[in-house]
């Protein structure tokens, strides 16, 4: 076989594996909103992050005694924003529809993008996400309003990813897989205490089968399909597939959910995706998983 055709072949399973990491994410949010209603967002967040991490732990085995101590710190706020980015959805995505609240967080990379653009065209794109934020304020007098709780725990997720983008450029001098992995371990230190301050009582068998199918289904897997597919992929397209988060949020969330947008609601997610996608195409340096793509 030619090799340009093997690359061109290796290139095309690397996508699909990009994009079949986006639905694991995406499969393992509905099922932990799935549970909500028997144990909270808190207990859930909890159970995620600390079986992500045993998982992690074993499949990667981080050596943490050659990393350098400032580098241990970058780990330690990737881990911080990691783990408040994951309890604060959980919290959205219990008032929220899955779609809306992915498309709210995805504003996270857009603002880091709007921070680092060197001209006004590439400021529109952040620009034409704001006017999907706009779509979706519950303004005075809308038939259908969201929950305001929702959509302000779903920016305080966005503002988590933003931190962890910045921290996750300084944490990946720790190699991506250690990072990943010693990252969830800091990620527990919110979501823990969170669930500790919230009451929870210690769910039920249930609970803890389909929190271990999500630490699966938005850590491990798409780690796994993503570790090597990144590296084959230019960044800009691995962006622009990622950018497509939204719409398979919005899908998944009324197959498996029964959660029918509104027009209005379809219209802003489709111009937080097409702002998405704007910015990954003029985006200059490459990125890491660590960086851009964070489990839901």
């Amino acid at each position: 076989m030619p090799v340009a055709s093997r690359s061109g072949s290796a290139a095309l399973l690397s996508g699909v594996a990009i994009l079949t990491a986006q639905v694991s994410i995406t499969l393992g949010a509905a099922l932990a909103k799935s549970v909500f209603a028997q144990s909270g967002p808190e207990t859930v967040a909890a159970l995620r992050t600390v079986l992500a991490a045993s998982l992690l732990a074993l499949l990667v085995r981080p050596k943490v005694r050659t990393l350098a101590a400032a580098t241990l710190g970058w780990v330690a706020l990737y881990g911080l924003a990691l783990g408040g980015m994951n309890l604060l959805i959980y919290e959205a995505l219990r008032r929220l529809p899955i779609g809306i609240a992915v498309g709210v967080e995805i504003c996270g990379p857009l603002c880091v993008a709007l921070a680092g653009a060197r001209s006004a065209r590439e400021a529109l794109w952040p620009l034409l996400a704001a006017c999907g934020l706009a779509v979706l304020i519950p303004w005075p007098g809308r038939g259908h309003p969201l929950d305001p709780a929702g959509l302000g725990f779903a920016l305080g997720a966005a503002c988590c990813w933003a931190m962890y983008i910045v921290f996750g450029r300084r944490a990946s001098r720790a190699g991506s897989g250690t990072a990943v992995a010693l990252g969830m371990l800091a990620a527990c230190l919110v979501t823990v205490p969170s669930a500790l301050a919230a009451h929870a009582a210690l769910p039920p068998a249930p609970v803890w089968a389909a929190a271990l199918g999500v630490a699966m289904l938005s850590s491990v897997f798409p780690y796994l399909l993503e570790m090597r597919a990144m590296a084959a992929l230019p960044a800009r397209v691995v962006g622009l597939i990622s950018s497509a988060a939204p719409a398979i949020a919005a899908l998944v969330g009324y197959i498996a959910l029964g959660e029918a947008l509104t027009p209005l609601q379809l219209l802003a997610i489709a111009l937080l995706i097409t702002a998405a996608a704007g910015c990954s195409l003029q985006s200059r340096p490459p990125v890491a998983r660590i960086e851009d793509e964070p489990p839901l």
